[in-house]
């Protein structure tokens, strides 16, 4: 998941990044500032866009791809 707001540079170009890795994931986006999601508005309106993988936190504000290719390599491993 990711959890952003709007505007926010930093989200447009986390997506970007992570674009190439699509077809092994699946991106859930969550928007913070819609009212049902007031809980996540209040954990990260200052860190976003904050990134879970499999529901457990991964990284913050930019997207490490050499955490980011590990966990997700260590998921395709365990799932295979």
């Amino acid at each position: 998941s990711v959890f952003f707001q709007k505007p926010c540079p930093l989200c447009d170009e986390a997506k970007e990044v992570l674009e190439p890795y699509k077809r092994r994931f699946i991106l859930q986006e969550v928007d913070i500032t819609l009212p049902e999601n007031s809980v996540w508005y209040d954990k990260y309106k200052y860190d976003i866009p904050v990134f879970h993988l499999n529901g457990k936190f991964l990284m913050k504000h930019r997207v490490d791809l050499q955490k980011f290719e590990d966990w997700l390599t260590k998921l395709e491993l365990q799932s295979g």
